[in-house]
């Protein structure tokens, strides 16, 4: 059972991300017949801690003894956790804590301190996308999954960026306490308790930088007639070349296929649609090269892992769906 928990700190501490952590598991809310968690904040590095908010700084009588009797130890993310050092004593009390069936979890940047003491290595994990290249150049042995809100791989739980974290505390509330219980602690923080898609929907995916020497003109074309069909054929025409030659030029140039390529614009150009303008699905998808709504959704759910409208929902609120 999930009874208790502790938060470790590291110098330059993200408040935020301390928060969530504090937010569900910290706060009595036995008034509402909810669990009551024995909640501690913990210090790997001396009695005070920066964050990286100037001037808030954060205290605790607790050390890593504490971490000893825990059920659930998190590690909310921090300043410079990509490239620091961690104390030996942090690592080796999360590898003790992981043996005896502890369960840890990350919330952001935290995922890099369970890296360096070897606890992702053949695991599943999340991320924020931004950093998940560097994870997985200092973790070469993790299965990083940078499209999720959070993994659990129990008893290692990582979650990606800020307010993942939330969703991963909910999760495990949900896993341990049940459904009722984790909807209640949501509703109390204003928050759903399960959202819908994953960080897919927020990650930049800009048109790429490298040169394309022989395709580019090709693919200003493409961008611009992203509503038209075409085939390998007429884009080769246009290039003036064999098929099979432009579409390896292509592959070479691009790094993808000329209708992958083609299909992520149209969902890039959807995600812009449905962000800034009123248009139904149906002239979205139109726009779009899609040519129904329900190829739209189809093609929308399977690159972002969430529906147009529930897309639109979380960026422009629940009246503009």
């Amino acid at each position: 059972m999930l009874r208790n928990v502790a938060a470790v700190l590291l110098d330059g501490v993200h408040p935020f991300e301390l928060g969530v952590v504090c937010e569900v598991f910290g706060i009595d809310r036995s008034d509402e017949g909810l669990p009551v968690y024995d909640f501690a904040v913990v210090s790997a590095e001396g009695p005070a801690l920066s964050t990286h908010v100037g001037g808030l700084t954060v205290s605790t009588p607790y050390g890593l003894e504490r971490l000893e009797e825990a059920d659930l130890i998190a590690v909310p993310a921090g300043s410079d956790y990509v490239t620091r050092e961690y104390p030996p004593a942090l690592l080796d009390a999360l590898v003790r804590a992981v043996e005896r069936g502890t369960r840890v979890l990350s919330v952001c940047s935290g995922v890099f301190v369970l890296g360096a003491a070897g606890l992702l290595d053949g695991r599943r994990c999340s991320v924020h996308w931004r950093q998940a290249e560097e994870l997985a150049l200092r973790n070469p042995r993790a299965l990083i999954e940078p499209d999720v809100l959070y993994v659990d791989e129990d008893p290692v739980i990582t979650s990606a960026g800020t307010a993942a974290g939330i969703d991963a505390c909910l999760h495990l509330v949900r896993k341990e306490q049940g459904p009722e219980v984790a909807k209640k602690i949501a509703r109390r923080m204003v928050v759903p308790p399960h959202r819908d898609g994953g960080q897919a929907q927020y990650i930049e995916r800009p048109l790429p930088a490298a040169p394309c020497d022989t395709v580019g003109e090709v693919l200003v074309w493409m961008e611009g007639h992203l509503d038209r069909e075409v085939t390998v054929e007429q884009l080769a025409a246009r290039a003036h070349m064999a098929p099979r030659t432009f579409a390896r030029r292509f592959q070479q140039e691009t790094g993808t296929t000329p209708y992958r390529w083609l299909l992520r614009q149209r969902v890039l150009l959807a995600q812009e649609l449905l962000e800034g303008t009123d248009e139904t699905m149906d002239a979205i998808a139109s726009r779009t090269g899609f040519g129904t709504a329900a190829a739209l959704r189809h093609q929308f759910v399977r690159a972002l892992g969430t529906t147009p409208n529930a897309y639109r929902r979380a960026f422009r609120g629940p009246e503009a769906a």
